[in-house]
């Protein structure tokens, strides 16, 4: 009895210690010394299972110091004594000469042979393996059962205890990151020079990994903003832009790298690729450039599309000519949105008929029934913005004067763009074939888009324009 009531205090004393932190050094470090301690023993190794390299990782120790190895033990489950309790989950123990054992492991640094006894169990998370360990003497001794239960249940309860550990040590490195990229994001969007740019990142990338050294090397072998000093180990992140290597992260440290470390690296590459071509562009030139180039040319297009309905105007509802131009302006600015948005120079068709559907439909469309069927397409910026002009027109003359059903099928058919849009109206006669939206239309396919429209009428109206893709 008495030795059960020990028995139950050095178990739930050893939990309490173990659960006083979330930091799973501490939690290793503790349960090293606690168990050492509770069963009287002169050592104990913890072990973690490492899932992805499918190994048994040296993490804690009482009685040797893990900080002064240069290479942490490992071993695969089966492997050595903690091995075999890892891989059956059973206890393993030996009483005396454990080294003389043929499942016995050697390792280099690690003294293990001068110890008599050993007693490995695994630890256990829900049937899953986080770890082993064991506990070891010098001289030998024989655990009773008793002893052997004690550990089992002080590994069942810390194995509990390192899953948590194991989160919250996720979270964290997780919560670093982001304050890393924020602060590498915070320093390229303040600065408008790119050595700026560069210096912060370079310097960002020395805290986030603990580094000696960091720089970032360009694809002409110019190193830019070189920080710190070179160590014993270097990482080199390429910097990829559209695919294209255009320079190398390289950090330095004293200590081999982490795979968290390796990982925020390639995060902080990413974002230094942006901010190198962007910072490029923008010295270059070509960013304002194209602005401007843009901004001409659909001004341009707006006051074409104007002369074109003045010209017109004749027994023409004022009140609707001015919406209808305005229905054409918000098209071309539906394009700049989506090119805005995904910072690209191709636009989404889908997305850009997308909003154009639901606009026109909010404005006209009450209590019609809209069928879409568009396949996944893209388009150069000026092609788009002559496409949505076309597509506003002819969804626009559909909801005003088809019947309460419309239809917009976009296709691609053997190299070419097809956009079909029907309605189940009363159609078209030959007079009404010629009015401003449709001359628009046939314009904008003809010289923009270099394809052609046709109309079918009857039963409703069918308009399919084709060109190439």
């Amino acid at each position: 009895m008495e030795e059960t009531a020990r028995h139950l205090r050095l178990l739930t004393e050893t939990i309490e210690a173990v659960n006083s932190t979330l930091d799973l050094e501490e939690v290793l470090a503790l349960v090293a010394r606690k168990v050492a301690d509770a069963l009287s023993a002169d050592a104990c190794f913890v072990y973690l299972y490492d899932e992805r390299a499918g190994e048994l990782v040296l993490r804690a120790t009482h009685g040797t110091r893990v900080e002064e190895m240069t290479r942490r033990p490992r071993m695969r489950p089966g492997e050595g004594i903690t091995g075999v309790a890892a891989a059956t989950q059973e206890p393993v123990m030996l009483p005396a000469q454990a080294h003389l054992d043929p499942r016995f492991k050697t390792f280099t640094n690690l003294p293990e042979d001068e110890y008599e006894s050993i007693l490995a169990v695994p630890i256990l998370a829900r049937e899953r393996l986080e770890g082993a360990l064991n506990v070891r003497t010098r001289e030998p001794r024989e655990f009773s059962q008793a002893e052997i239960d004690l550990l089992l249940a002080i590994a069942a309860q810390v194995a509990q205890s390192i899953e948590h550990a194991k989160l919250y040590a996720a979270a964290q490195r997780r919560v670093d990151e982001l304050e890393a990229l924020a602060r590498i994001s915070e320093a390229v969007s303040e600065s408008l020079y790119l050595e700026e740019s560069l210096e912060a990142i370079v310097k960002t990338t020395m805290d986030a990994v603990s580094a000696t050294g960091a720089a970032l090397v360009l694809e002409d072998g110019k190193i830019a903003w070189p920080e710190g000093r070179a160590g014993e180990y270097a990482v080199r992140t390429p910097l990829r832009w559209k695919r294209r290597q255009i320079g190398e992260l390289v950090a330095d440290k004293d200590v081999p790298f982490t795979d968290d470390e390796r990982a925020l690296l390639s995060s902080i590459a990413h974002h230094a690729a942006v901010a190198l071509e962007h910072g490029r562009a923008v010295m270059r030139g070509v960013l304002a450039q194209e602005i401007h180039h843009r901004v001409k040319n659909n001004l341009q297009t707006v006051a074409s599309l104007l002369r074109l309905q003045a010209r017109d105007a004749d027994g023409v509802d004022p009140r609707k000519a001015l919406d209808d131009s305005v229905n054409r302006i918000l098209a071309i600015a539906a394009v700049h949105e989506v090119l805005t948005e995904r910072r690209d120079e191709l636009v989404d068709l889908g997305e850009l008929l997308e909003r154009l559907r639901a606009m026109l439909v909010q404005g006209l469309g009450a209590g019609k029934q809209v069928e879409a069927d568009i396949e996944p397409l893209a388009l150069a910026g000026n092609r788009a913005t002559a496409l949505a002009l076309v597509f506003s027109e002819l969804f626009q003359n559909a909801l005003e004067h088809g019947g309460p059903s419309v239809r917009v099928d976009l296709a691609q058919r053997e190299g070419d763009v097809v956009l079909t849009i029907s309605d189940d109206g009363v159609g078209i006669d030959g007079s009404e074939g010629h009015g401003t939206g449709l001359s628009i239309v046939r314009a904008l396919v003809r010289d923009e888009l270099g394809g052609a429209l046709s109309l079918q009428s009857g039963g409703g109206l069918r308009a399919e324009v084709v060109f190439p893709q």
